[in-house]
């Protein structure tokens, strides 16, 4: 019997395949189960224009995500933060303050996809931004002293 899923089912494939089936598997787990619908002209219909609609999602954020990483080449973010007499920082520079630098120039990234290695002195620093899956952005940072 074919049938389409609606969800993953482990072993058998990941939502909106169309897969074949034994009889008794179909009737007695994945539709009793909310797993799977029967693989009829409708259904297939429906589960065509889900998979279109999810490709023209993926294709729209992937592009704005470009966008944004375009947008961030030309950005450059000046830090400053207090240093000893050595010429030591008083602390770090983390994700979360680049993130609040970008806020004040109007642009939206959440601390989690920045990423950064510690940031202890003064000097010129790059920040990877994952945007999107396989869109990354790289963040010029420059660290002055306050």
């Amino acid at each position: 019997m074919k049938v389409i899923l609606t969800a993953d089912v482990k072993a058998q494939g990941k939502k909106g395949d169309v897969i074949n089936v034994s009889d008794g598997y179909a009737n007695n787990f994945l539709f009793k189960n909310g797993l799977a619908v029967p693989a009829n002209a409708g259904n297939i219909s429906v589960n065509n224009a889900k998979k279109k609609a999810e490709e023209e999602r993926i294709a729209a954020e992937t592009a704005e995500a470009k966008l944004l990483a375009k947008q961030l080449a030309n950005v450059e973010l000046t830090i400053a933060i207090e240093v000893g007499a050595n010429g030591k920082a008083f602390g770090s520079v983390s994700a979360k303050e680049i993130s609040d630098e970008l806020a004040k120039q109007n642009i939206d990234i959440d601390k989690k996809k920045i990423e950064i290695a510690t940031i202890k002195a003064i000097g010129n620093y790059v920040a990877t931004i994952k945007l999107y899956k396989g869109v990354n952005a790289k963040l010029k940072v420059k660290v002055v002293q306050k």
